[in-house]
């Protein structure tokens, strides 16, 4: 059964994807001001494929601090980069320099609004990060970021990558970790029915020494990951 379902969330889901990422190129050349709406329709879509075919719900726990902040957020799966515009309103999301380079995806990824994550080359790409992820800091909006860099199995606990603490320190924002355990269930090719449980830690203030910072995002966002 979940071979099924699988197969049938695969053909649905990446079909209406096809159309939702056409119409964000489009919009981006076009009318970059509406952009949102087809990012937001195509998170959407996911969870009602997941609850509808695949068997799966979301449930939510914690809560979100009023204003911007910089969300750190577990990544076991491909869940949670989906569900982004779905876990926060209207996110501006750290994305990898890869990414950008996809036929039209840069373009609409910076008609939403996101900050390009330069890996591999020093000072100089920091600074050019920060700067974009400074513009957005009055607009209300809130930062998402992957701080372990990558997707990991659930019952892992990398270390954070070295940039956080950097974009933490230079950002002057608290910091809400988000724990997730979606990789028990939506990490696999057949992927199983059950629950994904998003849990919002308590906000982190800014200031705080590296180690003690990475310290309590990297318990914080690994709360859920019991192997």
């Amino acid at each position: 059964m979940n071979v099924l379902r699988s197969l049938l969330f695969y053909t649905v889901f990446y079909a209406a994807t096809v159309y939702y990422v056409s119409a964000s190129v489009l919009m981006a050349w076009f009318a970059p001001r509406h952009i949102r709406r087809f990012p937001d329709a195509w998170s959407r879509f996911h969870r009602t494929c997941m609850r509808v075919l695949l068997g799966i719900t979301v449930r939510e726990t914690g809560s979100r601090p009023q204003g911007t902040a910089l969300y750190a957020i577990k990544h076991e799966s491909f869940f949670e980069a989906i569900d982004l515009p779905n876990t926060l309103d209207f996110p501006v999301p750290f994305g990898k320099e890869e990414l950008y380079r996809l036929p039209g995806f840069g373009r609409a990824a910076k008609a939403y609004g996101s900050v390009t994550v330069h890996r591999e080359q020093g000072a100089k790409a920091l600074r050019a990060m920060l700067a974009e992820a400074r513009t957005f800091i009055g607009t209300g909006r809130p930062l998402a970021i992957f701080p372990e860099g990558t997707r990991v199995p659930h019952g892992t606990r990398p270390p954070l990558q070295a940039g956080f603490a950097g974009i933490y320190k230079l950002l002057g924002l608290p910091v809400v970790p988000v724990a997730v355990d979606s990789g028990t269930l939506y990490h696999r090719w057949w992927k199983r029915p059950g629950t994904i449980t998003l849990h919002f830690g308590e906000p982190i203030p800014p200031g705080l020494p590296r180690d003690e910072i990475e310290a309590r995002v990297h318990a914080a966002i690994n709360l859920l990951n019991t192997p």
